[in-house]
């Protein structure tokens, strides 16, 4: 039976609340004395093109889809500093956490949210015009401060894509893991299965921890077998803050 107090939600501080100095102000307002929640798990990430690419796979072949890359790994807003491209991931949990913490987030356009709820997170963003290479207006992007998971199933697959299992604690884990009893290695796309190749990187090895979707996945492609679970989303995970992730 589900526990509605191992709800988890997945909250993401983008590059522009860390550039306008909103970090301490959005974890305040996402305080457990707010919300009711704890926190399960935080980490700085570098987010690699691979990691922001299937993190935003529904929108791919939108105009607007490149631009969003380039926001969410921070380019857009550290085009000269590199170094300071990172993002903020947090994992929240409690009774219907995506609930509580999109309602203190606000609604997705920042422009929205200073007329339907002022004083939200989100009402502090703004809204960025995109332009094609002839300085022609094709679109915008919503520079809205927090990414927070909509619902239960979306964000058990944003936890699973930021969040390995030992980034949480065991007893915090509502997802279930596995031992791996293999190695798996990755390479330019395709999982390499037990045999280390140069240029290859581990993503997993036997007596790591892992969640049982990553390993069911990565074994049926190891079978040639067709699976939901992109090769991406799995090894886009293992290889954050890695000098080999793109």
């Amino acid at each position: 039976m589900h526990r509605t107090n191992m709800d988890q939600t997945l909250v993401l501080i983008k590059p522009d609340a860390l550039k306008n100095s909103l970090t301490g102000y959005v974890l305040s307002q996402l305080s457990e004395f707010h919300t009711g929640l704890r926190f399960a798990g935080a980490k700085i990430v570098n987010v690699s093109k691979m990691l922001a690419e299937e993190h935003y796979a529904e929108h791919l072949g939108k105009v607007f889809f490149p631009s969003l890359i380039e926001y969410i790994t921070g380019a857009s807003h550290y085009p000269d500093q590199p170094w300071k491209r990172r993002v903020i991931a947090l994992v929240y949990q409690g009774e219907n956490a995506p609930k509580r913490i999109r309602e203190l987030a606000g609604p997705t356009n920042p422009h929205a949210a200073r007329e339907e709820k002022p004083g939200s997170i989100r009402s502090l963003g703004t809204l960025v015009d995109i332009k094609d290479a002839s300085g022609k207006v094709i679109g915008q992007r919503i520079d809205n401060l927090i990414h927070a998971s909509a619902t239960l199933e979306e964000a058990e697959r944003e936890i699973k894509l930021w969040f390995k299992p030992c980034d949480i604690p065991p007893l915090m884990r509502p997802y279930q893991t596995e031992i791996c009893h293999e190695h798996y290695y990755y390479k330019d796309g395709t999982i390499l299965y037990q045999n280390y190749e140069p240029g290859s990187v581990c993503l997993m090895a036997p007596g790591d921890t892992v969640w049982a979707s990553d390993m069911e996945a990565l074994k049926l492609h190891t079978q040639g077998k067709p699976t939901a679970t992109t090769i991406g989303s799995v090894a886009a995970k293992y290889l954050i803050n890695q000098d080999s992730a793109e």
